[in-house]
C-alpha cells in the first residue's frame, strides 16, 4: 500500500520534470515558458493558482499564514426564484415605455436581482494547512501542460496539487515535512453574522444572507465530511481523506458532491487501483495536441497559452456551460460578482469564441449542450413573456434556465437566441457534422427564427421589432429602449434568418430555406452615416462605450467584409468613431473584442495593441481578467477588480483572428499579421468547412500553408501570397462575394500544400 501511495504523487513529479526536458507539441518548443511561476503564494483569491476539470475547481493561495485551497463545483446553485414572471410580458413593457412609466417595469423586472441574494452561484468550502513550520515559499509553479501546482518551501518541503482531468477528485501531497501537516476544512459563512468586504471585486452581499441551516462536519483521524444544506431541500457535501506516510509525507484527496453523499475510495481500496495520474496527463496531452501557435510577442504568446489552459480547466463534456467565473467562485465571504450567473448578452458567447478556430469543438460543445438541455424551459419562457411560439433565451439566467431579471433591456432582450444560435451554427460549420446539423443546429436555429418572425411585424413591407435596445447603451434607463431597430438587434436578426436559410437548405429543406430568405429580405438596411454604425436610427455613438454591441455585423457575425468597398467604408468609419470616443468607459473584455474588430479590418498593429493593453493592464498576476484597469486607470476609469472569464477567452480569439479567419464563403490565412513580426506559425487551427490549417511566416515572408480536409468539400481560400505552388490537388481561381480566392474540391482526409511562388 505504501508503495502505491508514494507513487501517486512521485509519478507527477517525475513526469513534470520529464515533460520540461522534452520537445513540445506541434512546433511549440517548451510549454513550461508559459507556466505561472512565482516565489510566493498569492494572498488574494483572484490571484491564486487555478486548477479545474469543468466540474471541480480549486484556487491555491495563502490566507492568514495558511495554505488555502478554495474548492468549487460548477453546478452548486441556489435557484430560488426572486423574479415574478407572472407580472411581466413584453407587451406590458412596451406599454410602460410608451407611457413613460418605466419605473414600474424596473420595480418588477430589475429590483429582485439587486435586492434578493438568490438565485446565485455558490462557493463550496476551503481546505487549509498550517505551513508556519515550513519556512518561506521559494517556488510556486503551475505547470500548464499537466495542470499540476507545485510549491516548494525553504526547509525542503514540497506541496503538490492537481484535479484529475475527468474524474471528480482532487489530490494533494506534502513531501519532506518534519511536523504534522493535516488538512482543516473551512466552511463558508452561510449561517453566521455578516462580514464586510472591501476587496474592490464588485462582490454581492454576504453569504449569510442566504439563511441556510447550520452545516455539520464529521471528522475521523484521516477524513472530514462536510454537509451543507442549501435551499428547497438541496445540499452539497465535501469530503477529504488523507494518509500519513512515515513521518515526512502526507497524501490526500477531496471531492465535492451535489444532492448526494460525497464519496471517495478509502485508502485501502484506492491502494488496489492503478494510479490516476497517467489518464490525467493523457487528457491534457490530447488537449494541447489539438492546435498550437507561435507569435514573436512574448507577452501575447504567454497570455494566449494561459487562456488555453483556463479553457481546458473550465470546459468538459457533461459539465455546465461557462458562467462568469465558472469553477472559481469568489472566496471572500460574499456572493460572487453578478451572482456568478450566465450572462447571455455577451459573457457566455465570448467565452466560447476561441473554441472553434482553436480546434476545441468538444470544449465548445459544452455551451450548445447546456443550451439544448434548457431549451424546453426557454420555449416556455418565450411563450409566457413574448406571447409567441418559438425559441428565445433569457439574457441573464440560472443553471436550470430560469430568467433572473435585472436591466431587462438585456436580461430579457428579444434577440438573445439569435446570438446563442450562432454557436450552434459555428459548431456545425467548423465541424461539418451532419448528425449535429440534423439533430441540434437546424432545429435550434429555426426555432429561434420562428420566434423572431412571430415577434416582428410587417409595416409597409418592412419588418419591425416592437422594442429594441443595444447593450449596455444608456444602461437601465427608459432611454435604453428604441422604437426602431438598434444595429445590435438588427445584426442578430439578419444573421439568424441567414443561418436559418443555410441550415434548412443543408438539411434538405429548400422551400423552408426560401421562406427564411424572404423574411431576411424584409429586414431594413443597417443604420449608418459618416460615423459608421449608429446605435439606432438618429442615435450616434457620442461617448466611450464598453459593449461593442452596435458593431456585431463586423464581428462576431461577419455580415460585412472589408474586402468589399461599401463595407470597407462603414467599417473604417465605425473604427474611427470608436477611437474618437476613447476607452475610458471600457472594461477589459472591450479591448479583447476590439482586437477582433481591428483584425477583421486588417488593422494588425491596432489589434495587437488592444491585446497588449488587455494582458498588461486588465489581468491579475495569475492571468484572470479583472474587468478594471489594474494600473491606476491609464486606459479606463474602471479600476475595480471583479473577475470574469469572457475577456480572457475573447483575448485568445483575438490572437487567432490575426492568423486565420473564416469569412462568408472563404477562409483567409494571415489576414492581420503585423509587418514587424518576423517569425509566425500555427498548426491545426480550424476553419469553417472542417478544414485544419497549418502555416508559417519566415523572415517576414509567408512561406507555406497546409490544409487538411477533415470531412471533405470545397475549399475557398484567400492566400497571403500572389503566386504559389500547390501540391496535392488541382486548383482554380474564382470570386466569392467579389473576393478572388483559390478553390479546390478536397476529399475526406486529403491534404493540399501551398508554397510561396516568390513572384
Amino acid at each position: 500500500m505504501k508503495h502505491f501511495l508514494i507513487a501517486l504523487f512521485l509519478l507527477p513529479l517525475a513526469l513534470h520534470s520529464q515533460n520540461k526536458q522534452s520537445s513540445d507539441i506541434d512546433g511549440v518548443t517548451d510549454l513550461s515558458r508559459y507556466n505561472l511561476s512565482f516565489d510566493k503564494l498569492a494572498t488574494r483569491w483572484d490571484e491564486a493558482m487555478p486548477l479545474g476539470n469543468g466540474m471541480l475547481g480549486v484556487l491555491i493561495w495563502e490566507k492568514n499564514a495558511k495554505l488555502r485551497l478554495s474548492l468549487d463545483r460548477a453546478d452548486l446553485w441556489d435557484e430560488r426564484k426572486a423574479l415574478d414572471m407572472s407580472k411581466l410580458t413584453f407587451k406590458w413593457v412596451k406599454q410602460k415605455v410608451l407611457n413613460g412609466n418605466y419605473h414600474e417595469v424596473q420595480k418588477v423586472g430589475d429590483y429582485p436581482y439587486d435586492n434578493f441574494p438568490y438565485p446565485t452561484k455558490l462557493p463550496a468550502a476551503a481546505i487549509e494547512f498550517n505551513i508556519s513550520t515550513l519556512g518561506k515559499v521559494t517556488s510556486n509553479i503551475l505547470d500548464i501542460k499537466t495542470a499540476l501546482n507545485t510549491v516548494k518551501f525553504e526547509n525542503g518541503a514540497v506541496f503538490n496539487c492537481y484535479i484529475h482531468a475527468t474524474d471528480p477528485q482532487g489530490f494533494f501531497s506534502f513531501d519532506n515535512v518534519n511536523s504534522e501537516i493535516i488538512p482543516e476544512l473551512i466552511a463558508h459563512n452561510y449561517d453566521g453574522k455578516g462580514v464586510s468586504n472591501n476587496d474592490n471585486s464588485h462582490a454581492g452581499e454576504g453569504l449569510q444572507k442566504l439563511g441556510y441551516e447550520k452545516n455539520t462536519i464529521s471528522k475521523t483521524t484521516s477524513s472530514i465530511t462536510y454537509h451543507q444544506p442549501t435551499a428547497e431541500g438541496n445540499y452539497y457535501e465535501v469530503k477529504i481523506i488523507w494518509q500519513k506516510i512515515g513521518v515526512r509525507k502526507i497524501i490526500g484527496s477531496w471531492t465535492v458532491s451535489k444532492n448526494q453523499a460525497a464519496h471517495l475510495p478509502n485508502i485501502s481500496s484506492v491502494a488496489k487501483e492503478p494510479t490516476k495520474w497517467p489518464s490525467h496527463v493523457k487528457w491534457w496531452n490530447n488537449f494541447w495536441a489539438k492546435s498550437s501557435i507561435f507569435i514573436p510577442d512574448t507577452l501575447l504568446q504567454k497570455q494566449y497559452y494561459l487562456e488555453k489552459y483556463k479553457l481546458g480547466c473550465v470546459a468538459r463534456k457533461g459539465a455546465p456551460a461557462i458562467t462568469l467565473q465558472a469553477i472559481w467562485t469568489a472566496d471572500n465571504g460574499s456572493l460572487p460578482p453578478w451572482k456568478g450567473d450566465f450572462h447571455n448578452d455577451l459573457n457566455t458567447q465570448l467565452s466560447y469564441w476561441p473554441t472553434y478556430t482553436g480546434n476545441h469543438l468538444d470544449e465548445g460543445a459544452t455551451f450548445t449542450d447546456w443550451l439544448w438541455k434548457i431549451k424546453d424551459k426557454n420555449l416556455e419562457y418565450t411563450k409566457q413573456y413574448f406571447e409567441v411560439n418559438g425559441l428565445n433565451v433569457p439574457g441573464v439566467i440560472t443553471l436550470n434556465g430560469d430568467p433572473m431579471g435585472g436591466w431587462i433591456q438585456y436580461s430579457m432582450s428579444p434577440t438573445v437566441s439569435a446570438w446563442t444560435a450562432q454557436h450552434f451554427y459555428w459548431q456545425w460549420r467548423y465541424g461539418m457534422d451532419r448528425d449535429f446539423l440534423r439533430k441540434r443546429a437546424y432545429p435550434y436555429i429555426t426555432q429561434a427564427a420562428t420566434y423572431l418572425e412571430n415577434i416582428t411585424q410587417l409595416e409597409n413591407g418592412v419588418r419591425k421589432l416592437p422594442l429594441s435596445s443595444s447593450p449596455e447603451y444608456n444602461d437601465n434607463s427608459i432611454d435604453a429602449w428604441f422604437l426602431n431597430w438598434s444595429n445590435f438587434d438588427l445584426s442578430l436578426a439578419k444573421f439568424l434568418f441567414k443561418a436559418a436559410a443555410e441550415t434548412s437548405f443543408a438539411n434538405g429543406k429548400s422551400s423552408e430555406s426560401g421562406h427564411w430568405k424572404k423574411i431576411l429580405s424584409e429586414l431594413p438596411d443597417f443604420e449608418t452615416n459618416e460615423l459608421g454604425f449608429t446605435i439606432a436610427p438618429g442615435v450616434n455613438l457620442n461617448s466611450s462605450h464598453r459593449h461593442m454591441s452596435q458593431y456585431m455585423a463586423i464581428y462576431p457575425l461577419a455580415l460585412l467584409d472589408v474586402n468589399l468597398e461599401a463595407d470597407q467604408k462603414i467599417i473604417e468609419n465605425s473604427l474611427n468613431r470608436i477611437e474618437e470616443m476613447g476607452t475610458m468607459e471600457w472594461c477589459g473584455y472591450s479591448f479583447s473584442w476590439m482586437a477582433s474588430l481591428y483584425a477583421r479590418a486588417y488593422q494588425a498593429d491596432k489589434a495587437v495593441k488592444q491585446l497588449q493593453i488587455f494582458a498588461d493592464n486588465f489581468c491579475s498576476p495569475n492571468s484572470f481578467h479583472l474587468n478594471g484597469d489594474q494600473k491606476g486607470g491609464k486606459y479606463s476609469r474602471f479600476t475595480y477588480r471583479p473577475f470574469t472569464l469572457e475577456g480572457n477567452f475573447a483575448f485568445a480569439q483575438g490572437v487567432q483572428e490575426l492568423l486565420l479567419q473564416s469569412r462568408d464563403g472563404y477562409i483567409q490565412v494571415f489576414p492581420a499579421v503585423p509587418r514587424s513580426w518576423d517569425e509566425v506559425s500555427f498548426s491545426d487551427l480550424r476553419a469553417e468547412g472542417a478544414f485544419l490549417v497549418s502555416a508559417k511566416i519566415v523572415n517576414h515572408v509567408p512561406e507555406q500553408i497546409i490544409v487538411k480536409a477533415e470531412k471533405g468539400g470545397i475549399l475557398n481560400i484567400k492566400l497571403p501570397f500572389k503566386t504559389f505552388l500547390a501540391k496535392g490537388a488541382e486548383t482554380s481561381l474564382k470570386k466569392v462575394n467579389g473576393v478572388e480566392v483559390v478553390t479546390i474540391n478536397l476529399k475526406k482526409g486529403q491534404k493540399i500544400q501551398f508554397d510561396n511562388g516568390y513572384e
